[in-house]
């Protein structure tokens, strides 16, 4: 059973520890009341204001696990927090190996990488977190909630996902998505999401069964890609991806290629922001 009141009590004391410094917000004007505001918190979380203001009054309808669990990366939880916050909402905790949680550590590392794309995934493709340039380079897509957000699952059932990537690129990115996807399968060995996951593209998408029955495994730690901004242009960058086995979760830079104007391109993003040229999906 959900405990209302301590839900908001914890929610109300979480958010008072924060400073807007914390999480990549401006102070702003001066604060009546220390720590973030109740819409800065939801604006981190991805959910409405309403909601997240009636959980902190122990009101409104129970929170979802994905709800939770967007919270606890909001409010910058450690895995025994988060797991105390599921509690609290009387929801299982998700696995420590798993689940979508982001040590508030790596975000904070992240957070510093203010001048090259950067983002953190799941082993299952879902875009947890990503800088401001990041979000420039590929419009506000990656952070849609559920399968819509999935980088695995737009890949191959939204065509319109695939005009970031120049059209002979894409086969090549199609097999590596498939063979990342498999060595998550391979070791997750069974689990509920990834077998969901699977399943679903499976039916979905004739590609992504003909690149399945062929076996190959690979995961991949970093790689060359171009990005094709309806703005600036086509954009060559050098993909590392950092890779923390134990929460399962990556933290992908992307790094100007030598030789190339990408460099350029990036900061003339960084000035422009994405406020001009939002794409749709």
């Amino acid at each position: 059973m959900i405990d209302r009141p301590g839900l908001a009590d914890f929610l109300r004391r979480r958010r008072e520890l924060l400073r807007p410094a914390d999480v990549g917000l401006p102070a702003g004007v001066r604060r009546r009341t220390p720590g973030l505001r109740r819409e800065e918190v939801a604006q981190l979380a991805g959910v409405s204001a309403d909601h997240y203001s009636r959980l902190e009054q122990a009101r409104g309808s129970a929170p979802s696990a994905a709800v939770v669990a967007a919270i606890a990366r909001a409010l910058r939880c450690d895995l025994d927090e988060r797991d105390h916050l599921f509690h609290l909402a009387g929801l299982s905790a998700p696995p420590r190996r798993a689940g979508g949680h982001i040590r508030p550590g790596l975000i904070a590392l992240a957070s510093r990488l203010v001048d090259v794309p950067v983002c953190i995934n799941s082993d299952l493709g879902e875009v947890l977190w990503r800088n401001a340039l990041l979000a420039a380079l590929v419009g506000e897509r990656d952070l849609r909630a559920g399968r819509a957000g999935n980088v695995y699952w737009r890949w191959f059932t939204e065509p319109a996902s695939r005009e970031l990537a120049p059209e002979e690129d894409r086969p090549r990115l199609s097999a590596a998505h498939v063979s990342d996807l498999r060595s998550t399968y391979s070791r997750r060995a069974g689990d509920r999401d990834i077998t969901e996951l699977v399943h679903d593209l499976l039916e979905r998408s004739a590609e992504f069964r003909e690149l399945w029955e062929r076996h190959e495994v690979a995961v991949r730690r970093s790689d060359v890609k171009t990005f094709v901004h309806p703005e600036v242009g086509p954009i060559r960058l050098h993909c590392e991806a950092l890779l923390t086995s134990d929460e399962d979760v990556t933290l992908l830079a992307y790094f100007p290629l030598e030789g190339t104007d990408a460099a350029e391109k990036l900061e003339l993003l960084r000035v422009i922001g994405t406020q001009d040229f939002q794409t749709t999906s």
